[in-house]
């Protein structure tokens, strides 16, 4: 019978080793296919794919055994539950619209805003300025209530007086400076990493520490080139993944 088979990772020595294997494989089970087999490889084949010992294979099985997972079933092996939640597709279309239709089924609430200190990070996308208006928000599935991300955006100084708070509890911050604000809007470039959850995110998020989320970043520009919003969400990781679809001409 073919066996499911789990994402690599690289393991961190200085974290529990267990724990890195557990979420790994968790996220790997979370987001398979329909058609991936449902059983896994057995302990020894799992840990010499992670490089670990048996023992500590064993625990991170058990892990997601009690998240009921997984079952397993002596001299059968250990399987998948086929009702484990799928990850929610998040798919990275071309326009705005497509951002909207997203965050269609989602509840949003304002943790805070005003003005902060130009990120480090981002201090190329805004010349000249020493501040930025700051917004910061919590989303959540609208049925369940359970958090599904929770985003930073940093405006371009003379844009943060023109936003309603009340609109960035309803849409997401393109379509408020689109429709709203009324910015003409040429491009948004996207970037997605693989990250652990720090502690701010596993609060938000209520994951463990150090779950695997996905770190968004899009940076938004106007027609002269200007960057007139920069994004940064984190999604939880067994909720969602990212599907691009590319055109072959």
């Amino acid at each position: 019978m073919t066996s499911f088979a789990p994402d690599s990772i690289v393991l961190n020595r200085k974290l529990p080793l267990w724990y890195q294997v557990s979420q790994s494989l968790r996220a790997s089970i979370l987001g398979r296919a329909p058609q991936d087999p449902l059983r896994l490889p057995t302990e020894e084949q799992l840990a010499g794919h992670y490089g670990v010992s048996v023992l500590t294979m064993r625990q991170a099985l058990k892990e997601l055994e009690d998240e009921g997972l997984i079952t397993r079933h002596r001299r059968r092996g250990t399987f998948i539950e086929p009702d484990a939640q799928q990850g929610a597709p998040v798919r990275l279309l071309g326009s705005v619209d497509a951002i909207v239709a997203q965050q269609s089924g989602m509840t949003t609430r304002l943790l805070n805003h005003g003005t902060v200190p130009v990120p480090v990070a981002f201090a190329e996308h805004f010349p000249g300025a020493a501040t930025v208006p700051s917004y910061h928000r919590l989303r959540a599935d609208e049925k369940t209530g359970e958090p599904t991300n929770h985003a930073r955006n940093y405006l371009r100084p003379d844009l943060g007086a023109r936003v309603d708070l009340a609109d960035l509890e309803r849409w997401p911050m393109t379509k408020v400076l689109r429709d709203v604000v009324g910015v003409r809007i040429s491009r948004i470039t996207d970037s997605v990493q693989a990250r652990l959850a720090d502690p701010e995110t596993s609060r938000l998020l209520e994951v463990p520490l150090l779950s695997p989320i996905l770190h968004y970043t899009g940076i938004t520009y106007d027609e002269e080139g200007r960057v007139l919003d920069v994004a940064v969400i984190h999604y939880r990781g067994d909720r969602f993944s990212f599907t691009v679809t590319l055109d072959a001409d």
